[in-house]
């Protein structure tokens, strides 16, 4: 009988710890650490934010002052009474109730058609199949790039040839495509799941149905966004509406103030211009700090894909 084989008992090495000792990790609250955060996060924030804010307070501060107080070696912040005398005047100078109800028309209509329009072009570039399908979305972007001024005047030779000046529909009509909104949107439908649209296509549903009840739901956020972005800057267009119009009956809210100011030309007009420019941007302020929460959501949407 063999005798057993002897068991060999392997001893592992031991690890010797590191004579400087384990990291210390850097304490949150220490000078550095708050000195660093000050200057590369509040700093910036606090800046940013006054240079935006600033002008927009001292506009709403001068509305209410008086002409003295605006034109004078003494500068004054606050005003000395809330005196609603220079809204009042502003909105009777000129025709101030058609100047918003031209702006409502154009802001509804061409934002809407513009919507739509995005939503239909950005399904066609990512679930129709077509030729040179491509081709045409670089040219989308290509225009994306282009600035709006260098179509100034081919859109002005155009709807005036037809027309259309002096109109509101000659005020919507050149800006009802927007690269802008076809480009986010079709970002956002590629990350979409293609089974959700193979499952409706096996149920015999057509491309209506799919983008109406299918993509147009789950896409609210970045729809949102693309028609926030539409409603702001169709209210605050300026340059084609004085371009193509030169009648009080159609011109819009920025507009408007032109024609404010040279009626209130002097420096005794600057509390009614002021007054003028916070009724003008008071109700876009209103509709973007309701949604402007879309706008982070309707970004971020298309910016991961699975």
């Amino acid at each position: 009988m063999s005798a057993p084989a002897p068991v060999v008992v392997r001893e592992e090495p031991q690890q010797t710890a590191s004579p400087e000792g384990p990291t210390a990790r850097p304490n949150p609250l220490s000078r550095s650490n708050l000195l660093q955060t000050v200057a590369t996060g509040y700093v910036p924030l606090i800046v940013a934010t006054l240079v935006v804010f600033l002008p927009l307070l001292w506009m709403l501060l001068s509305s209410f002052k008086q002409p003295g107080e605006i034109v004078t070696m003494d500068l004054r912040i606050l005003p000395q009474s809330l005196n609603l005398q220079n809204y009042v005047t502003a909105m009777t100078t000129v025709p101030f109730a058609q100047f918003f109800a031209n702006s409502l028309i154009v802001t509804i209509v061409g934002s809407s058609v513009k919507v739509v329009l995005a939503i239909l072009t950005a399904y066609a570039l990512v679930f129709v199949r077509f030729p040179f399908k491509n081709v045409i979305f670089v040219l989308i972007l290509v225009a994306l790039m282009v600035p709006a001024q260098v179509s100034i005047l081919p859109n002005y030779i155009l709807i005036a040839g037809m027309g259309g000046k002096n109109t509101l529909w000659g005020i919507i009509l050149p800006g009802l495509g927007t690269a802008f909104g076809t480009f986010l949107l079709r970002q956002h439908f590629l990350t979409l799941p293609p089974s959700i649209l193979e499952a409706a296509e096996i149920d015999g549903a057509g491309h209506w149905r799919r983008l109406w009840q299918i993509i147009v739901p789950v896409s609210v956020p970045s729809i949102a966004t693309v028609a926030l972005v539409t409603v702001v800057s169709e209210w605050n267009d300026y340059i084609w509406p004085l371009i193509i119009t030169d009648r009080p009956e159609t011109m819009t809210l920025p507009v408007g103030l032109t024609l404010l100011q040279n009626s209130e030309g002097n420096g005794a007009g600057w509390g009614i211009l002021m007054a003028g420019a916070v009724l003008v941007i008071v109700p876009i302020l209103l509709v973007f700090a309701a949604l402007q929460r879309y706008i982070v959501a309707g970004l971020t949407q298309g910016s991961v894909t699975g």
